[in-house]
């Protein structure tokens, strides 16, 4: 799809008001209106240390565990509200741990072994579309 210029986006809003709106000052909002959709799931294996600090997920783990060099599985979601239905998902399809979920920004991130987060992030996929009827993407791996 070809992007649109802003004339011709004014032209499609306003049809019949636009002859009369030209060279008016007008002020635009852009308002995010979220739809049903997994937008990324994205699998990182095996994560290097700086991954796992900088997202913070080495904090808080117990005494003696160590979870470095764990694969990473990250999952973005609208609504954001969907993301504790796939963190329910996550955890019931496969051995993973919840490393990050934030319902206020639609984000899961799962850590793992390869195969088990390369599973839960299917299986989430899959049930997102399947299920929920929700539009999603191809699952990245790197």
């Amino acid at each position: 799809m070809a992007r649109m210029t802003k004339e011709e986006l004014l032209e499609k809003m306003f049809h019949v008001d636009y002859e009369q709106l030209k060279g008016k000052k007008l002020r635009m909002t852009r308002v995010r209106v979220p739809g049903k959709e997994v937008c990324l799931a994205h699998i990182i294996n095996p994560s290097q240390a700086c991954i796992y600090e900088n997202l913070g997920l080495h904090i808080g783990v117990h005494e003696g565990e160590n979870h470095m060099g764990e694969s990473v599985g990250m999952i973005r979601f609208t609504p954001w509200e969907a993301v504790v239905v796939a963190a329910d998902v996550a955890i019931k399809s496969a051995d993973i741990e919840i490393g990050f979920m934030d319902r206020f920004c639609g984000t899961l991130i799962i850590t793992g072994g390869l195969s088990q987060v390369q599973t839960a992030v299917e299986e989430v996929v899959r049930f997102f579309d399947e299920v929920l009827g929700f539009k999603t993407c191809e699952i990245h791996k790197n």
